[in-house]
């Protein structure tokens, strides 16, 4: 049986096994969940889910990647990229056409009206980020980035 999340016996973040003592495992997978949580809350009102800002913003830093790639580079599986690609076509924020060389491959890219959704939702990310590191010096967000760049690279 679950205890309700406001049991005064469950540690808040930060304390405990969820603060300092805990595993640097443990740590980045709560401060994930927060941000994503932070992230879904500012994008809502746009109908936007981080997944699929995270498909948004792929498929504008990389135009013509199959869904294979967005899924690896987005770091989704390559079912959630279907249903995401799906739904955003359904919604016109993305479209589908012919590859100029290979007639049965299509290329996703976004539409006008993608292009401006993802502005949009850019803004607001970039307002997020910019709160978070907020209390980082411009050099601790610098060895924050290569840290967590190289627990990346570690599992390739």
């Amino acid at each position: 049986m679950r205890k309700p999340p406001d049991d005064p016996s469950i540690p808040r973040p930060g304390e405990g096994k969820r603060g300092e003592a805990a595993y640097l495992g443990y740590l980045l997978r709560q401060a994930a969940g927060a941000y994503r949580h932070r992230m879904d809350r500012a994008l809502a009102d746009l109908d936007v889910t981080a997944p699929q800002f995270a498909v948004m913003t792929m498929l504008k830093a990389y135009p013509g990647i199959s869904s294979a790639d967005v899924a690896r580079l987005a770091m989704l599986t390559p079912q959630t990229v279907s249903v995401i690609v799906s739904n955003l076509e359904r919604a016109g924020t993305i479209q589908r056409l012919p590859h100029g060389i290979h007639g049965r491959i299509l290329q996703i890219e976004l539409t006008p009206n993608g292009q401006s959704l993802l502005r949009r939702c850019r803004e607001r990310v970039q307002a997020l980020e910019r709160e978070i590191s907020e209390p980082l010096s411009e050099t601790d967000q610098i060895i924050v980035r290569q840290w967590l760049i190289s627990v990346a690279r570690s599992e390739s």
